[in-house]
């Protein structure tokens, strides 16, 4: 197994794709790849065909696969302000890819999916294949279609993210072999002697104490230890400091228990989502998340001291237990980088720290593909790491 990443920051397409194109193959020293990983920025929104013409010429036997952004990473650096261009190349001998490009139609009624993915992805023969998975997010109901993957494929991991070029429908574009998509979804499912750990760094903090959620319907919550939510949501806020009252105005989250039976709930141990509105009449709170009675939920809240000591301490933990890595990705949202921690390459710096320097791709994305609680969410304000080396090394 071997692998690199490169980035360019040059205005040309071409010219960044020549670039990257030469400095991956001096890596591999005469090593071809079998996978490539392309990024595209949205600067360079009217060339976005050009770059994986150029790269399916170069590497014809490697199987391309990526999507455009509003900021990518490559090598290790994130590059969020102009035009850029990032590759991840890898040789994975062992390891078989079996390529798919999804249309929203193409969903099936989830008591079916445990029979259709198998045989529509071509993974009905690997045993725990690894999802590699970049959606658009006007088209594609990527959120079912991880549902059904983790239905079919319990023990697989899933990883990806959400193209963010684009502001409106037909804006994106996500790129598989030669085809261009703008629309849908594409992936890879990676089978035999490749194995990805994913990290999943919500970057939040609990405050208050767990409660159980005792009235709900869908994604409203009504009722928090029989007590109508928003005033119990209110009551905590007036408790904070005059610091954290003031991050609660616009940082504030709820935190999802996934395992209600749990004994006891710390940070990490939530699936984090929006608090998207109120009902005054009601008392209600609207959620980002479907709701159901019984739930442990507990208020969150996120800065970005939060959101480095929570991706420091996941990195921590991983590192501890002895995880080694060949290469890693990143997807991270478009809300964090420099925007959040006041300088760049924040999160891939804390990633080199922990496992040395490491080949690292991947993008700013419109929502993070990663796993909580065994099961497969879109996160937002989230960095997801996928940290890879071969399986029996």
């Amino acid at each position: 197994m071997k692998w690199y990443s490169a980035l360019s920051r040059d205005a040309d397409l071409v010219v960044a794709a020549r670039a990257v194109v030469d400095e991956a193959r001096n890596a591999l020293d005469g090593v071809e790849p079998n996978l490539l990983l392309l990024f595209v920025s949205q600067g360079h929104a009217e060339r976005y065909r050009e770059a994986s013409a150029f790269l399916s010429s170069e590497f014809p036997t490697a199987l391309l696969l990526g999507c455009t952004a509003r900021s990518v990473v490559g090598g290790g650096d994130e590059a969020e302000e102009g035009p850029a261009l990032s590759v991840t190349a890898a040789s994975l001998p062992g390891v078989t890819l079996r390529p798919f490009h999804l249309d929203a139609e193409e969903l099936p009624d989830p008591r079916e999916a445990h029979a259709f993915w198998p045989e529509k992805l071509g993974a009905a023969t690997c045993e725990n294949p690894t999802f590699v998975i970049f959606s658009d997010p006007f088209s594609f109901d990527v959120e079912s279609f991880l549902h059904g993957l983790d239905a079919t494929f319990p023990l697989g991991g899933k990883i990806g993210g959400v193209a963010s070029a684009g502001r409106a429908p037909g804006e994106n574009v996500l790129y598989i072999g030669t085809d261009v998509h703008r629309g849908g979804a594409v992936g890879v499912a990676l089978c035999g002697d490749i194995e990805i750990e994913i990290v999943v760094s919500q970057g939040c903090r609990p405050i208050g104490q767990p409660m159980f959620v005792t009235r709900a319907r869908e994604n409203i919550l009504f009722e928090i230890d029989g007590q109508p939510a928003l005033p119990v949501l209110t009551q905590l806020v007036e408790t904070l400091s005059e610091e954290d009252a003031a991050l609660a105005s616009g940082s504030l989250f709820l935190g999802i228990g996934m395992d209600e039976h749990q004994g006891h709930f710390g940070q990490g141990d939530f699936l984090v989502r929006n608090l998207v509105g109120t009902d005054k009449a009601s008392g209600a709170l609207v959620v980002g998340g479907l709701m159901r009675e019984k739930q442990v939920v507990q208020f969150q809240l996120r800065d970005a001291t939060t959101a480095g000591q929570d991706l420091e301490q996941r990195l921590t933990d991983v590192a501890e237990v002895g995880a080694q890595a060949e290469a890693a990705l990143l997807f991270s949202c478009l809300g964090r980088g420099a925007n959040l921690y006041g300088a760049p390459n924040h999160d891939s710096d804390a990633l080199r720290r922990h496992f040395g320097a490491l080949p690292i791709g991947g993008f700013f994305a419109n929502g993070e593909i990663g796993p909580v609680g065994g099961r497969t969410f879109v996160h937002g304000y989230t960095s997801v790491i996928g940290l890879i080396r071969a399986r029996h090394s």
